[in-house]
């Protein structure tokens, strides 16, 4: 058992709201955390792809109303949207009791989707949290390798050997295009699909082109943007927006994106082995969005998150936002000996940051230049958690 580090959020939030919702893409890990969490209180699990537990909720107010003193995990949540508003009416009825806090924990794998249905019914009621799937500080520094190779899901890390891992990943992708994205939206081509995400892949962490890729797939800007919204929803695919500053300078608008889960780049373009990925030419790349994927995941709750680049080459890879107007700007380097060239310094002048940072692959902590630290991943990560 691995421990997550959002756990202690989660009892946090549990023991606050009435409702929480945890999101997260499939096999991330959250049904596990759920019934770890569950092991420390009275509760009931039911899972919504299983008739048998559907069939409970066949008159679910009388149901759920007999639970009233459990906390009550409802997986994959949004399968029964109608649900929502028994929740409000129960956690309304709960709250004239006094039972204002940890009634429901709902775990759903369609963000936007689980947002909109959850936010029409059950607004200030409920709370929000995603899991990741596992970072660098919870598997250990020594497994950093292992991690970046194999991605953060949890049967792709553990699995005994890299040709396993690589397998579990393949059929991972291959069981989201043909069961579990067509639930989500409407009908696509398992095909297209597939090449949309290889595309994606292949540019990694690049500037968003609609119309190169729609060029591609055969498809019109406006579809392939209805693609990168539904991978999007999923939490497949982030889309990092641009930072915007007021300094005159032409700034570019189009947003990074990338593939979320390092794992699933290279198994879309059939990197098999840690020598394979070190002399592919997506190995920068993909370590970037890697790092950028384990920042986030510790990152204080409401950050805001973003990259800056300018017309004129004034660069900096990822800037960090946090509460209180706190910011950190980023460059990540994949090398043992980080070199820093003008762009980065004209966009830290740019930027005003109240840190900088340069991530790199080793494990020494250094001044770089003046106001700018050298760091390992894992140091930054546990600078973020404070």
């Amino acid at each position: 058992m691995i421990n997550r580090t959002i756990k202690s959020n989660l009892l946090e939030l549990l023991s606050t709201f009435p409702s929480v919702a945890l999101l997260g893409p499939r096999q991330a890990g959250k049904t596990t955390l759920a019934l770890d969490v569950a092991q420390s209180k009275d509760a009931v699990y039911l899972d919504l792809e299983s008739e048998a537990d559907k069939a409970k909720l066949a008159d679910a107010a009388l149901y759920l109303e007999s639970q009233e003193d459990k906390l009550v995990i409802l997986d994959e949540v949004h399968r029964m949207p109608g649900l929502f508003g028994t929740l409000r009416g129960l956690i309304d009825a709960g709250r004239r009791t006094g039972r204002k806090a940890g009634r429901f924990l709902l775990l759903g794998s369609a963000s936007m989707d689980l947002l909109r249905q959850s936010g029409e019914s059950l607004a200030g009621r409920i709370a929000y949290l995603e899991l990741h799937p596992f970072n660098a500080l919870e598997t250990k520094e020594k497994r950093i390798d292992t991690l970046w190779l194999r991605g953060g899901f949890p049967d792709s890390f553990l699995a005994p050997s890299e040709s396993k891992s690589l397998l579990w990943r393949r059929n991972f992708i291959r069981t989201y295009l043909e069961r579990d994205i067509p639930q989500f939206g409407p009908r696509i081509p398992a095909e297209t699909l597939r090449r949309f995400w290889t595309m994606l892949a292949h540019s990694q962490g690049g500037l968003f082109n609609a119309s190169n890729l729609a060029r591609g797939l055969g498809v019109t800007g406006k579809t392939v943007s209805g693609y990168l919204d539904l991978m999007t929803d999923l939490l497949l695919v982030r889309r990092l927006s641009p930072v915007h500053r007021n300094v005159g300078k032409r700034l570019v608008k189009s947003p990074k994106v990338f593939v979320r889960d390092s794992g699933l780049v290279h198994a879309l373009l059939g990197i098999d082995t840690h020598d394979d990925l070190l002399g592919h030419p997506v190995a920068g790349s993909s370590w970037e969005s890697f790092v950028i994927e384990n920042l986030l995941a510790v990152a204080p709750e409401g950050t805001d998150a973003g990259f800056y680049r300018t017309a004129s080459g004034a660069e900096m890879d990822f800037v960090l936002t946090m509460p209180g107007n706190r910011r950190w700007a980023v460059e990540i380097k994949r090398g043992l000996a980080p070199s820093l060239g003008k762009g980065f310094h004209n966009a830290r002048e740019d930027i005003d940051p109240g840190h900088t940072y340069v991530v790199y692959s080793g494990q020494e902590r250094y001044a770089l230049a003046d106001g700018v630290e050298a760091i390992s991943l894992e140091g930054l990560m546990r600078e973020l958690q404070g």
